[in-house]
């Protein structure tokens, strides 16, 4: 049994944001049915990948993680029979994700008010930039525009120069994906206890001032206004940092706890530095004194006398908090990661084996299971239609009609 068994969701998100949502999801049990736009459509969206060769799109499908454990439907929704479709679907769906720019999906007319008057236990989940309200609602963005907003983009970088981009992971990833994840899972909570539905707001720019809680929490308290590149969470201090080895890689060191702290000392026979473990005003301001430069000074030269897996080796016996920067290439040979099963090999009929990440919840009763590889575009079209009771003549002339691909 799969935790998520018989919860249906109709995937319309899109981007990867919103698909890695419903990937949870599937990889959780539920039935995905990923609506795409035929070429020929309209939208930006419809027809890609068309130009490829079956090869090349069973070679992309085969790795393409994020639209595993799902099936595929070719549907225009501009068009009056392919809303006909989709209503015909939504009536026994539990839940609809769509990461369109707001307004969008009301003028395809498949929108929350539209579908839970077909189904009023409908649990309906919109991803978008700035959410549904607001004066900048409508605006256009990506992650590195949200997290601008949102006050994280300006905590990242060294002090002495301009804030560094990081990867679209804290705005597209964690505040969308992940806060729609548990949305949805709320709202099916809550839809148990109120036999009713209801709508999903997930803003991007929102979930990223979640995550950013504990910081924002510190200045409401005290006004304390943290900088970038000056606080210990931003390496400004030489116990919570990255440190170059002798062979040109990296390690990285978290001995925030004074104990941490001086079993590194210990270690590298540094006792005289133990006294100078983290204080209060390290969480706001970069470290001032001699000393403090004369101890990363120190670190960095000693830490160049061993390579990195040698630092990793060593230091974890001592018991200090390390870690190994990896490639990632690295990433996929790493002893704690092949045993959490975080990367998986699947069997694809043409391919052999292909690696995909695996996953990442781990539930001891009822844990996921990739089912199924990511689908081709439409590949699930009939089977669908004839689930919902269309003959193979009507499909025909739906296919006909450009209605469905």
């Amino acid at each position: 049994m799969l935790a998520l068994e018989g919860i249906k969701i109709l995937d319309l998100a899109h981007l990867p944001p919103g698909a890695l949502c419903t990937m949870i999801l599937g990889d959780l049990g539920a039935d995905v049915i990923k609506i795409e736009a035929p070429a020929g459509a309209g939208g930006r969206g419809a027809g890609v990948n068309a130009s490829l060769s079956r090869v090349e799109r069973d070679k992309q499908a085969a790795f393409d993680a994020l639209n595993r454990n799902k099936r595929s439907i070719g549907l225009n929704l501009r068009s009056e029979k392919g809303r006909q479709i989709f209503y015909r679907l939504a009536e026994t769906t539990d839940v609809i994700v769509e990461g369109f720019r707001p307004g969008v999906i009301k003028r395809l007319g498949v929108d929350y008010e539209a579908i839970k008057t077909i189904n009023p236990r409908v649990i309906y989940c919109s991803l978008s930039g700035y959410g549904q309200d607001g004066p900048y609602s409508s605006l256009p963005g990506h992650d590195v525009n949200y997290i601008s907003i949102a006050g994280a983009l300006g905590l990242l970088g060294t002090s002495d120069g301009p804030p560094i981009v990081p990867l679209n992971l804290l705005a597209d990833f964690a505040g969308a994906s992940l806060h729609g994840v548990i949305g949805i899972l709320t709202a099916l909570v809550a839809r148990d206890k109120t036999g009713v539905g209801q709508y999903v707001d997930i803003a991007y720019t929102d979930g990223v001032m979640s995550l950013l809680t504990w910081f924002i929490s510190n200045y409401f308290s005290s006004g304390a206004m943290f900088k970038k590149g000056e606080t210990w969470l931003h390496g400004a201090y030489p116990y919570y940092g990255v440190y170059e080895a002798k062979d040109g890689k990296y390690v990285s060191l978290g001995c925030v706890e004074p104990w941490f702290w001086e079993n590194l000392c210990r270690a590298l026979g540094k006792e005289e530095y133990i006294p100078y473990h983290v204080s209060p005003e390290h969480f706001l301001h970069k470290p001032e004194g001699e000393k403090w430069e004369e101890i990363s000074s120190s670190l960095k030269q000693v830490f160049l006398t061993k390579t990195r897996d040698e630092w990793f080796e060593f230091l974890t016996q001592k018991d200090v908090p390390v870690g190994k920067v990896y490639t990632l290439d690295e990433v996929f040979r790493d002893p704690q990661v092949l045993h959490r099963q975080m990367v998986v090999e699947i069997e694809h009929p043409t391919l052999g084996k292909v690696k995909q990440a695996g996953i990442a919840i781990k539930l001891s009763e009822t844990p996921g299971k990739i089912r199924r590889l990511s689908p081709l575009f439409g590949e699930h079209t009939e089977e669908i239609l004839m689930g919902l009771g269309y003959t193979q003549t009507q499909i025909s002339e739906l296919h006909q009609a450009k209605v469905i691909g």
